[in-house]
């Protein structure tokens, strides 16, 4: 059995020290106690959930010890009642960091007060977001932060069992929680009589199959119990009749990585960063169109300027930025101008968009906001689980739409027809999949309408990103060096040495490979009408 005497004899042999090979640029350095990593792109992010990634081996349980790892769940074991520790999460303010942003602590106190023989507690790994891998980095480099912030919510609640629902795509990530587990169990730290206080607690591991909907809580507690994971009617509190009927609460990766944090450090702490309404950090994975792409962990408040600009290093090849997208499939594009918003729950909420578990896609110049919408759209359409009318005909219905629009064929009304049914999709849905697939299309007929009227009234794509209404030909300044003639894959592209060169219109599939290694840009995009 762990003991805090052990523990603290392997925090005071690894404790934190600099690594003389390891100082340079990105790479470590010492803050007090912490070690914390250098360079540029670090410098204005604040790590709490992503504290230890990079830091320790996630492969050996003592680096985590040795990193604080445990020890909030020593203390609250052995010095507090489970109602201390749901008072101190709701103090914090913690918000669900996996979409909606419910508090955290409203939703442990619920399932602390209701009775019953047995609760459960499961962490949602089930990321499935384009473009995100928040909570992969999350359980493969830091696994232990994740059993110990269910260990604290299983003392919280009455629970003793536990499940990580992990996608079985992630199989470093399953591989890595596989060995953490089995460490915690050997070091009597899951398992029963945890630091001899009678408390038990064990967590099982379950794969999801590659089901979006599975992320939505009550699909995921049917996939759990062996069924199809589809969403069930909302009668019944999760905290109150959940997995196999008993009080449940589901929290994401992140917001649990955040709890034993909270826990050794106060909540007061914890409400120092952030905003006062949306205390703490949130991660994100910036990708898409922006020249440094990775994950951030940054405070609540900061702009989405500073996060695009200051962090990522803002558009790609010098080009203009035009917008981001927040939320993943179900959240809004953010234009240009509004770029100086806070990113927090409530922000976000008053310019259309939202949190989300943390995706962020930059896009620039060449970006078409319809064909975006049309991108995420058909995610969504994908996968629907289909159990309700309005996701399943209303998402198809609108992906039709949008791709008559972006092929030119798109008629007077069809933004009318668009709005509408956006509007019965988001309130008649069964679940939150549903109820926000249409957000892409609402926010960029709220800040793009214009392109949306040009590809129907005047069958052109502002962006030349429309393929079948633009077409490429070159102008008489080319230089003749060939480079379009070789990167062109289907041989559309005819021309000597420093002549000027011609584009066959029947042969040219539009893939503007012949645009991109030009070096004078003599090749130019048009609009075919």
């Amino acid at each position: 059995m762990m003991t805090k005497e052990r523990m603290d004899s392997i925090k005071e042999v690894l404790k934190p020290k600099i690594v003389e090979k390891l100082i340079g640029e990105d790479k470590v350095e010492l803050r007090g106690d912490e070690v914390v990593l250098k360079g540029e792109y670090y410098k204005k992010q604040v790590r709490i959930a992503l504290k230890n990634c990079d830091i320790v081996d996630p492969t050996n349980i003592e680096e985590y010890i040795a990193f604080d790892g445990y020890y909030a769940l020593y203390d609250s074991l052995t010095k507090k009642k489970p109602g201390d520790i749901v008072e101190e999460i709701k103090n914090s303010l913690l918000r669900g960091r996996g979409g909606a942003g419910f508090p955290t602590g409203r939703k442990w106190d619920e399932a602390y007060r209701y009775q019953a023989d047995k609760k459960y507690i499961i962490c949602n790994a089930d990321e499935g977001d384009p473009g995100a891998f928040m909570d992969r980095s999350i359980l493969e480099k830091d696994p232990h932060s994740v059993l110990e912030g269910m260990a604290l919510g299983g003392y919280a609640i009455g629970s003793d069992q536990g499940y990580i629902y992990v996608r079985a795509e992630y199989p470093m990530a399953v591989k890595r929680l596989e060995i953490a587990i089995k460490q915690a169990r050997e070091y009597g730290l899951l398992g029963e009589n945890i630091f001899g206080t009678g408390f038990n607690f064990d967590i099982e591991l379950r794969l999801g199959s590659g089901a979006f909907v599975c992320g939505e809580g009550t699909a995921l507690m049917e996939s759990i119990e062996g069924r199809r994971g589809m969403p069930r009617p909302k009668i019944h509190r999760t905290a109150h009749v959940g997995l196999w009927g008993k009080p449940t609460i589901i929290n994401n990766v992140e917001t649990l990585a955040n709890v034993p944090v909270i826990i050794n450090k106060g909540y007061e702490w914890f409400r120092g960063i952030g905003t006062e309404e949306s205390p703490g950090t949130k991660v994100f994975a910036l990708v898409g169109k922006v020249e440094n792409a990775g994950l951030v962990e940054v405070p609540m408040g900061m702009t989405l300027r500073e996060i695009i600009f200051d962090i990522g290093g803002g558009a790609q090849d010098g080009k203009e930025y035009k917008a981001v997208q927040t939320g993943g499939p179900s959240g809004g594009c953010i234009p240009a101008d509004l770029i100086d918003t806070p990113v927090d729950f409530e922000s976000l909420g008053k310019i259309w968009s939202i949190m989300g578990s943390g995706g962020m896609v930059v896009m620039d110049e060449n970006t078409c906001m319809v064909d975006i919408a049309k991108f995420f759209l058909d995610f969504s359409v994908e996968e629907s689980c289909g159990k309700c009318v309005p996701c399943r005909e209303g998402t198809k219905r609108m992906y039709e739409i949008l791709d008559r629009i972006t092929k030119g064929e798109g008629v007077e009304g069809d933004i009318e027809r668009l709005e509408e049914l956006s509007e019965t999709v988001s309130s008649a849905s069964l679940c939150g999949l549903g109820q926000t697939a249409p957000n892409p299309v609402i926010t960029t007929l709220k800040y793009y309408r214009h392109e949306y009227e040009d590809h129907i009234h005047n069958k052109s794509c502002p962006a030349k990103s429309c393929k079948p209404l633009i077409k490429y030909f070159i102008e008489d300044t080319c230089i003749g060096c060939t480079r379009c003639a070789k990167a062109c894959p289907v041989s559309c592209i005819s021309g000597k040495v420093k002549e000027l060169h011609v584009i066959d219109q029947s042969m040219c599939i539009k893939c503007g490979a012949c645009y991109d290694v030009c070096p004078v840009k003599p090749i130019k995009a048009v609009s075919i009408i």
